[in-house]
């Protein structure tokens, strides 16, 4: 076999046992604590602790420095072990923003987006903190950020947050 799941018995591709968000709802799907594994090791979406990237570039004419780090952290989630990673946006070496987002894979290597702790800076204060949702928390669902097997033309929902992440 190919290493994947179970399928059926027509002889076809296997089915997979957790089906992917539709793009257009209905948003009425749940989560299994059971279906999901402790680690992100699905090979389009990585997340191994210690691991830190660096961006830069411009913004409006100010160097922008984004920074996504992979911490040792896990956060739970509907009863889900989920990653954080930290997403910290500079611009002209000030704090812009700074994200704490929550991952999970399931057992068939999707990668869900479970949430996030959203802060915006101005003068080194926060001022906003729209865009932050966590999935179980006044409806909002979590989203698959990255499928085990992408194909073009797949459409999925990432995140569900109605009237704040969508």
């Amino acid at each position: 076999g190919d290493g994947g799941p179970a399928g059926g018995s027509d002889g076809g591709a296997p089915e997979p046992s957790i089906q992917i968000p539709p793009v257009d709802g209905p948003y009425v799907w749940t989560v299994e604590a059971t279906d999901f594994v402790s680690s992100v090791d699905n090979p389009y979406f990585p997340l191994v602790p210690g691991t830190t990237l660096v961006y830069r570039g411009q913004s409006e004419g100010e160097r922008e420095v984004v920074t996504i780090e992979v911490t040792r952290e896990m956060k739970e989630i509907l009863g889900v072990t989920c990653v954080v990673v930290k997403d910290t946006v500079e611009i002209a070496g000030k704090i812009h923003e700074l994200t704490f987002d929550w991952y999970a894979q399931d057992g068939d290597g999707n990668v869900w987006y479970m949430g996030e702790d959203s802060k915006e800076y101005e003068d080194g204060k926060v001022s906003s903190t729209e865009g932050s949702w966590e999935a179980g928390v006044d409806g909002a669902l979590p989203g698959v950020i990255m499928p085990a097997n992408p194909e073009v033309s797949l459409a999925y929902t990432q995140e569900h947050y109605a009237g704040e992440a969508e």
